[in-house]
């Protein structure tokens, strides 16, 4: 059915009905199961689509972040959720403060751990939550809503579009409304999902695989990674300064005690420590030559160690 019979508006794909799931409830468990992981997980060529797009928006993205400009997730519901826990996610793996990826949720926190019904159709909410933020031409405002359409983010986007920041929106469907009040329209089509309507299922799939290659792209692209390993990591656990030591010893190509010595030096800072024991440098010219080379290891090193280790 492709039409609503009471007004006549396209039935979304994200509402559609799924013929391979349409008799799921009969199936054996371990049927029921296999179908709902492959439904589920078959959402690679819906972002592979947006892909060209999404580049566009990272190194723009990026280059906010290095003006110190901020990355702001606008959603509802799952999409909301996701949004959050992507930026949540941030400071602890890259040391950047909760401002620079912040996300925001229609009905606030309590709506991170039940439903706040009606909250995602308060447009004039989104635009204030907005404007609570003072959001400026150097942010990136990105909502995020499989339907396309939710009041909450429109009313985020319309207001950040009128303070002069970029904006972006990431939709599962095609023909988005939102998409009017955005520069960046990423459209990842999940199609029908296994559950009609079930948006955390494919759609949320797509939106947090999209999510994780923005936020990990942006990070890259600022400095904040070396080779591939997270050599901003806040290392405010006995896990997390572990994996500290690690990082710094591969970096640095040292032992794990030269690296647990400097980073007691640096308060746990790997960056720093890398340097000190790759080029030998006390803690004051490591954190000179970091300066200058404004974070970025691998040009630091080149320059005062003569060239990054060769397995980075």
């Amino acid at each position: 059915m492709e039409e609503f019979n009471s007004n006549l508006h396209r039935v979304q794909e994200t509402e559609q009905r799924n013929s391979r799931t349409a008799n799921m409830d009969v199936l054996a468990p371990d049927e029921l199961v296999r179908l709902l992981f492959e439904e589920t997980v078959d959402v690679r060529q819906a972002v592979e689509g947006v892909l060209p797009q999404l580049t566009e928006l990272i190194c723009l993205a990026a280059q906010s972040v290095n003006q110190g400009g901020r990355i702001i997730y606008v959603g509802a519901g799952t999409s909301g959720r996701l949004g959050v826990l992507d930026a949540s996610e941030c400071p602890p793996t890259f040391s950047v403060s909760a401002d620079t990826v912040t996300g925001v949720i229609a009905g606030g926190n309590t709506a991170l751990t039940k439903a706040v019904e009606g909250a995602e159709d308060d447009e004039h909410a989104g635009g204030a939550e907005v404007l609570e933020l003072k959001v400026n031409s150097k942010d990136v405002v990105i909502g995020i809503a499989s339907s396309g359409k939710t009041p909450f983010v429109a009313g985020a986007l319309r207001q950040s579009r009128i303070l002069g920041a970029v904006t972006a929106v990431i939709v599962n469907v095609n023909g988005s409304l939102l998409a009017q009040h955005a520069d960046y329209c990423l459209a990842a089509v999940t199609g029908p999902e296994p559950l009609t309507g079930s948006t955390r299922m494919r759609a949320g799939t797509a939106q947090k695989i999209i999510l994780n290659l923005l936020s990990t792209s942006v990070m890259v692209l600022t400095g904040r990674v070396f080779g591939n390993l997270m050599v901003d990591v806040n290392a405010s656990n006995v896990k997390l300064r572990s994996r500290a030591e690690c990082i710094v010893a591969e970096a640095a190509n040292g032992s794990l005690s030269e690296a647990r010595q400097a980073l007691y030096q640096t308060g746990w800072r790997c960056k720093p420590a890398i340097v000190m024991v790759a080029a030998g440098l006390d803690l004051e010219e490591a954190e000179a030559a970091l300066v200058r080379y404004k974070g970025n290891i691998r040009a630091c090193l080149s320059s005062v160690a003569g060239s990054p280790p060769k397995a980075l």
